[in-house]
């Protein structure tokens, strides 16, 4: 009996076409099929897949235009791509852009079913910790699950707040190591000076103030999974030390003239566009092409719709269960606006607006008032990253969000960093003065929120 997702055909040969099905039905296998690239298109938009099989040589859509178009929609679901040998040019390009395989025709029923086997996404997530309602993260997270299964170094990517650690601590609860420890070190939180110590260890009298021997976060993690969140804040020269134990799969203590053994797997994260990083000589090429094993890009959470609803009502049911109110719901309005929001700031500001609305919530329905969504400025999706910031802070400009308001007279920049400032003072008041969890809401490495907390401490705006 078939079970789990299906495989998608896609194929505008009809007799071709239901000759596969056959052939994948008799074998115990879902199957749905699509004549063209826009009915294939139309069938991934509502209903998940498993895998994608398609013919190359289609109008008006090619197999190689629809491979490109489902990566940027569905971008771990895979694809196999069937050509005739005269197209196996364009075979090559098809790898190039992201299919796992081809199949030359004619292929026997056994070649078809080995890439089946081998391809497809697993039917399932089985993870209570994990809330995948929409077909993407579903394929993000079954694929996560398939690397699990190796010991491949993990590059996660993705704007801030998608999300990383719950994919890094599913990759290590699916893997082999789930028994060893999960040890995460955030490179953006830490100062350059104690990153190193942090990171490798010190001996005793390394140096001044270390007392004792301590072993660092690579030898804490030995026989499970290493996080390094935020690596593209790591400093070059410590990259370079970086690269060298990745490789050596050893680590000595700072201090120390003993090597240690390693026996763990690395997962690192980063919300920069790390090739540019790269070009600009922030992050070693050889290093990213260390991490680089098995790229995973996670999607916003605008690009996953169908998650969004049903993290409100995870988060609502949290944090509502520690305030002492277990039976909040959402109104109808209410998830219809949370479905409309931009949500620049992903999952963190998901559960931020769902944590306010425990407090502003007059009864056990959740209304629209209590969502207080226009506290979050939302923001077209469309916008670059970099626009976006200044739309949020123009956005603020006009905002009653401060509590003094420039003079008539003043310049735009004033302006500007006047609104800056007092957000940032605001969200820093709200995360109880903790400079961690105010960097995260704000987007803002710890580092560069630092810096500018000291700039208001000299200006007189920061006692202490």
């Amino acid at each position: 009996m078939a079970s789990g997702l299906p495989i998608l055909i896609v194929e505008d040969d009809p007799a071709l076409r239901e000759a596969v099905c056959d052939t994948l039905e008799l074998a115990g296998q879902a199957v749905i099929s699509a004549g063209g690239g826009e009915e294939a298109l139309a069938m991934l938009a509502r209903c998940p897949v498993s895998l994608v099989v398609s013919d190359v040589r289609m109008l008006p859509i090619d197999g190689v235009t629809l491979l490109k178009e489902i990566r940027n929609r569905f971008p771990s679901l895979p694809v196999v791509l069937m050509t005739a040998f005269a197209d196996v040019d364009r075979a090559v390009e098809a790898m190039r852009a992201g299919a796992c395989d081809f199949l030359l025709k004619p292929f026997e029923p056994q070649a078809l079913l080995d890439h089946v086997l081998r391809y497809r996404l697993p039917a399932a997530i089985d993870d209570d910790r994990v809330i995948a309602a929409d077909p993407v993260s579903r394929n993000l997270f079954a694929l996560a699950r398939r690397v699990a299964q190796s010991d491949s170094t993990v590059l996660l990517t993705g704007e801030s707040g998608v999300g990383k650690e719950v994919v890094a601590r599913f990759i290590h609860q699916h893997s082999v190591r789930r028994k060893g420890p999960f040890v995460a070190i955030n490179c953006a939180a830490i100062p350059d000076s104690l990153l190193e110590a942090t990171l490798f260890g010190h001996e005793k009298g390394a140096f001044s103030g270390a007392q004792q021997a301590q072993a660092g976060k690579f030898e804490q993690a030995q026989h499970g999974t290493l996080l390094l969140d935020e690596v593209t804040e790591m400093p070059l020269g410590l990259q370079a030390k970086l690269l060298r134990v990745l490789q050596e799969r050893e680590v000595e203590r700072v201090g120390g003239k003993k090597p240690v053994l390693l026996d763990i797997r690395v997962v690192a994260t980063s919300n920069r566009d790390m090739a540019e990083a790269v070009s600009r000589g922030h992050f070693r090429e050889d290093l990213f092409y260390r991490l680089n094993v098995f790229p995973l890009l996670i999607p916003a959470l605008r690009q996953r719709p169908e998650d969004i609803a049903p993290l409100a009502r995870h988060f609502l049911a949290e944090h509502g269960g520690r305030a002492g109110r277990p039976g909040l719901r959402l109104s109808a309005a209410a998830e219809a606006a949370l479905r409309d929001y931009a949500w620049t700031g992903n999952v963190r500001e998901m559960e931020n607006v769902m944590q306010r609305a425990v407090i502003l919530a007059a009864g056990d329905i959740v209304d629209l008032d209590a969502l207080h969504l226009e506290a979050a400025v939302p923001v077209d999706p469309a916008v670059a990253p970099r626009a976006q910031r200044a739309a949020l802070r123009a956005s603020l400009e006009a905002s009653p969000m401060t509590a003094e308001r420039p003079a008539a007279g003043s310049r735009k920049g004033d302006n500007l960093r006047e609104v800056e400032r007092a957000h940032i003072l605001d969200t820093l008041a709200a995360a109880g003065g903790s400079r961690t969890l105010a960097g995260q809401r704000l987007g803002m490495s710890e580092r560069t929120l630092r810096h500018k907390l000291r700039q208001y401490r000299l200006e007189g705006f920061l006692k202490g």
